[in-house]
């Protein structure tokens, strides 16, 4: 009788291994991956193995178990080959939104008071032009001036140009400075 070592004996047992894991997956490549979860696995778990009982059958025990494992983790998982759904799992970082709030707030604060206060009455509050005049007891041609002249203020401090996406922290800032969600004159 031999006094082999359990971990000596798996190097006996890659070849039934393989041809196991091929007539699973019929694919070489997977089935070589599955034979070195499986030694991976043996190897980690040698002392759960006892001696005298059969190797081969605990480690196709492995296999078997390792290949299906993988098909049940293969049906939860989604195809992304060209990104599309990692892309739309990425959120930006929350200080980039905090570092552009700061600079809104700090150009909104060198705008005239008549300019911050019309654009913040129909951009931020959601009031119609004609209900700022009201407010303000202006004419809705002096709130519309105000409001565009503001937001071109607003662009120029801020830096951005015509073409220039923007992307802030909220639908309120965007509406203040983005004409495209209230109609001007």
């Amino acid at each position: 009788m031999t006094d082999k070592s359990p971990r000596d004996e798996l190097v006996e047992h890659l070849p039934a291994m393989r041809a196991f894991a091929i007539s699973l997956t019929r694919n070489g490549s997977l089935a070589d991956d599955m034979v070195q979860d499986t030694l991976v696995k043996a190897w980690t778990n040698i002392e759960k193995f006892e001696p005298g009982t059969n190797m081969r059958a605990w480690l196709f025990t492995i296999l078997r178990n390792t290949y299906y494992s993988s098909r049940r983790k293969s049906k939860r998982e989604v195809a992304d080959v060209d990104g599309v759904f990692t892309e739309s799992l990425a959120e930006k970082p929350a200080h980039d939104g905090h570092m552009q709030m700061n600079d809104f707030r700090k150009a909104l604060g060198k705008l005239k008071v008549e300019q911050r206060e019309a654009l913040l009455l129909i951009g931020a509050s959601g009031f119609s032009y004609e209900e700022a005049a009201q407010m303000c007891g202006v004419a809705v041609g002096t709130i519309k001036s105000r409001v565009n002249r503001a937001r071109a203020q607003l662009a120029e401090l801020m830096e951005h140009g015509e073409n220039e996406s923007l992307e802030m922290t909220d639908d309120a800032t965007m509406s203040v400075i983005s004409a495209s969600k209230v109609a001007s004159f």
